[in-house]
């Protein structure tokens, strides 16, 4: 008796310290982004503050406009509950380790016919028994299944006196082969935390996808509204023109030819401010779109966009370090190499599946017998008990569907190996290639600068020209294109200079963090 007690206490403690270790599973949450602190915070309730229009214009900063869109955009509500899946997914998992109690409660009545032994005269046996169960089980990480019960029994009938039966039961079950060990049985606890914190990577790329995306709308409404006003400046300068030529015309200076050259050329501004208009109004309704103005039941209203696109453009350094920061920042290679990680679980559960089932079991009871209920349980300090100890096998013949499924997490893990290895060169190739276009914007900004202080002067010749007669309308009008072409260029530069920085810090993976954004 005693060796077997030593036998369950043993497999109990080895069971109990390989149980499942308690992590804080993951809350409900969704994104909403606080202007004051400039972080996202866990919330379930999603109310979005309503945007701040003054009469029908709403002024919007580069920062408002990001922290504005994270806070009320449907999209990313709807990507931020993904997490929240998978969390769930990681709580149904740990649920096969928690402690499970149960009970049974029955009664019966049967009535049958018997032959006496000593005179074979037939009589009738009337019986009632009832029955209950209560006890307590669960799965432990080691592979170990414990269950302790108290059942009680009591039968009568008409033939024997009334009997209660008390019963204190332990049943210890432990796989020796396959379902050995926390390896292989919190794996899937594991994957799916693995899968968890994919998620949450996977929600960080989304994060950074749409903050670069709101960025880009800004700056392209800021270059739609830069090309307004110097389409509207040169129409008024081709006006003023127009108007001056008109008048020499009329005292005989300069020919009918000149002013059908200036009447011309203010059709040509008035066609290009018609077309930026359109564009700015279309960006107007992108950016609104991201904000999602839907909410508040309005979108006839404009935007002033109080950020101005100049930036400091120093040359670029470090861009090694860039390249290293992409490799432990970027989401996108953080979840395949946590995919990765998975695969290498589900290896490990499926060799444990080519091995046989071998289980060990122990069941020891302690049973007390009286005509009471409370005499019963007062017995079990008796000698009687009950101890039953074996062996269980089992294995198929071949075992090739365990087989195949450990070939198919072989192949997984090896092209999820490759893959991360590809997806970094990858990440080092974008990063470079962000960098290059960055440096080119850059030089841009310069170039077009140059161009334009240029063409200037070029066209302030051509006015003094035409002054005294040396050269002709056509010549001062087309000097005139190339100086308004060379403005919008500029402004151009600029704006491709912010657009190539916020794909550089994409390609880093710092987006987030240089705009003062953190996930939970």
């Amino acid at each position: 008796m005693k060796p077997t007690l030593s036998i369950l206490l043993a497999t109990t403690l080895l069971g109990g310290c390989a149980s499942v270790s308690e992590t804080p599973p993951l809350d409900p949450a969704t994104i909403i982004a606080k202007p004051e602190d400039r972080s996202i915070t866990p919330y379930f309730e999603w109310n979005p503050r309503p945007l701040s229009v003054e009469g029908e214009t709403l002024t919007l900063s580069i920062e408002d406009a990001i922290f504005t869109a994270l806070e009320r955009n449907r999209e990313l509500r709807i990507q931020t509950l993904e997490p929240v899946i998978s969390g769930a997914f990681e709580l149904i998992e740990r649920g096969q380790f928690q402690p499970e109690l149960y009970g049974v409660l029955q009664a019966g009545e049967e009535e049958v016919s018997e032959n006496s032994r000593a005179t074979g005269e037939q009589f009738s046996v009337t019986g009632r028994d009832a029955r209950g169960e209560i006890g307590i089980r669960q799965n432990l990480a080691s592979g170990t299944d414990i269950e302790v019960s108290v059942e009680q029994d009591r039968s009568i009938s008409n033939r024997t006196p009334e009997q209660q039966e008390a019963r204190l039961g332990l049943s210890v079950t432990q796989s020796l082969l396959r379902g050995f060990g926390p390896a292989v049985n919190l794996a899937s606890i594991r994957q799916a935390k693995l899968d968890t914190l994919a998620s949450q990577y996977e929600l960080r790329g989304y994060v950074e996808a749409f903050v670069a995306e709101v960025e880009s709308a800004y700056w392209q409404y800021v270059l739609a509204r830069e090309e307004i006003a110097i389409f509207d400046s040169s129409l008024e300068l081709a006006r003023r023109e127009r108007d001056e030529i008109a008048g020499r015309i009329e005292v005989g200076s300069l020919s009918q030819t000149d002013g059908a050259l200036s009447r011309g050329e203010v059709a040509r501004r008035e066609s290009a401010l018609i077309d930026a208009n359109a564009y700015l109004d279309a960006q107007r309704f992108r950016l609104v779109r991201l904000l999602n103005a839907n909410l508040d039941g309005s979108l006839d209203f404009q935007i002033t966009a109080s950020s101005e696109p100049d930036v400091d453009h120093e040359p670029l350094h470090e861009l090694e370090e860039r390249i290293e920061l992409a490799l432990n920042k970027r989401p996108d290679l953080n979840e395949a190499r946590l995919r990765l990680a998975q695969d290498r679980l589900e290896t490990i559960v499926t060799k444990n599946g080519l091995l046989p089932r071998l289980e060990l079991f122990v069941t020891l009871g302690k049973t007390g017998y009286a005509d009471t209920f409370v005499d019963s349980f007062e017995n079990i300090q008796d000698d009687s008990y009950d101890v039953t100890a074996g062996l269980r096998f089992n294995q198929f013949i071949g075992n090739s569907a365990n087989r195949g499924r450990d070939i198919i997490a072989r192949a997984n893990r090896e092209q999820a190996a490759d893959a991360v290895l590809n997806h970094e060169q990858i990440v080092r190739l974008d990063v470079r290639l962000a960098a290059n276009e960055v440096e080119r914007a850059r030089q841009q900004i310069e170039a077009t600068a140059q161009i334009r202080i240029h063409l200037e002067e070029t066209v302030q010749g051509e006015v003094e020209r035409l002054e005294v007669g040396s050269t002709t309308a056509l010549q001062v009008a087309a000097a005139r294109r190339d100086l308004l072409a060379s403005r919008i260029q500029e402004v151009e530069a600029l704006i491709s200079y912010r657009l190539a920085l916020i794909d550089l810090y994409l390609a880093e993976g710092s987006l987030l963090e240089r705009r003062g954004i953190s996930l939970p």
